[in-house]
């Protein structure tokens, strides 16, 4: 049974309302100009998934507590501070539709903005001894570093295995949500085994998401993302390195020499998308991400039935059945 993002939210719709109002506290600042950008930050937000992963988890585990809103807070303004840099060095002038940070303020600010975000997220935590969530969080930042580091590494000889492909989305992606999950557990005294069980969920549900944001690129290009905008980026998906295994020498020879060279093309990037379709790469790709669901609801499956692990189970779907 697949739940609406409102019926998911249900049994926590107090708390994200509260979260709202405390995040914007935590973001206040002294400097006018810094104030006016935060504001702007803040009503641009997207779905809220991340902070639902921290609440539900903490729900699943014991009593939601202030340690609980801190948490939330901490992922979202790291994961903040690395959005508005990420626009620096891409020189992307919109995030979601608006216009970024940089784009309005320019980079010397926005590089500023993402510093006082960062540092502004380690000293909430310090300021309150939460050390095992700061741990756990800034343990995931380190990782989706690393994990971007690795797939700009792999691009230049696109030379990327299963393994090692799993091993950057792991990083980037899954370690984000794993680290939501985990924290929300650790926000509420769960022990260590719990909060271990809790970032294992993570992990899987943020490989799917993954891998369900891959099969996006040879979709439908009205979901939000432009068609083969991986392919025109040089990233190797799973429904690409599924396909590229299966092909002969000289077949792929010719599609990673379009990747590498004549991306631009948008009638050879359609040869490419045309490949992986034949291939089938985007059936496999589909098989893993459902097999990877299974684990995740089998982890999810161990906790105590409660009406938050109702709403988990209706995340996970809502996540790889998503439109965009």
């Amino acid at each position: 049974m697949n739940l609406s993002i409102k019926e998911i939210q249900a049994p926590i719709l107090t708390e994200m309302n509260a979260f709202e109002g405390k995040f914007k506290e935590f973001m206040k600042t002294k400097v006018m100009l810094l104030d006016t950008i935060m504001n702007y930050i803040v009503q641009r937000k997207g779905k809220q998934l991340r902070p639902m992963f921290v609440f539900l988890s903490a729900g699943i585990c014991g009593t939601i507590t202030e340690k609980t809103y801190r948490g939330a807070a901490l992922i979202e303004l790291l994961h903040t501070a690395s959005l508005v840099h990420d626009d620096v060095v891409d020189d992307s002038n919109y995030r979601r539709g608006f216009f970024s940070v940089n784009a309005l303020w320019k980079n010397k600010i926005a590089v500023l903005v993402g510093d006082y975000l960062l540092t502004r997220g380690l000293l909430l935590s310090v300021q309150h001894n939460d050390f095992e969530n700061l741990k756990i969080i800034s343990t995931a930042f380190q990782e989706i570093t690393e994990g971007e580091l690795l797939q700009i590494e792999k691009a230049r000889r696109l030379d990327i295995t299963e393994d090692v492909y799993f091993e950057i989305i792991r990083q980037k992606t899954a370690t984000l949500i794993a680290a939501c999950c985990a924290a929300g557990a650790s926000s509420v005294g769960a022990d260590e085994e719990t909060v271990a069980k809790a970032h294992s969920f993570g992990e899987k549900v943020g490989i799917a998401f993954q891998i369900k944001d891959d099969l996006f690129d040879y979709g439908d290009a009205e979901i939000g993302k432009p068609l083969g905008i991986d392919i025109k980026e040089k990233k190797m998906t799973l429904p690409l390195i599924y396909a590229l295994n299966k092909a002969n020498w000289s077949t792929k020879r010719n599609i990673i020499n379009i990747i590498k060279n004549e991306s631009d093309n948008p009638k050879k990037v359609a040869e490419v998308i045309s490949f992986v379709k034949q291939s089938g790469g985007l059936e496999y790709a589909t098989k893993v991400m459902k097999n990877i669901v299974e684990e995740a609801q089998n982890i999810l499956s161990t906790f105590p039935d409660s009406i938050y692990k109702k709403s988990l189970a209706g995340l996970v779907q809502f996540t790889i059945e998503r439109a965009k």
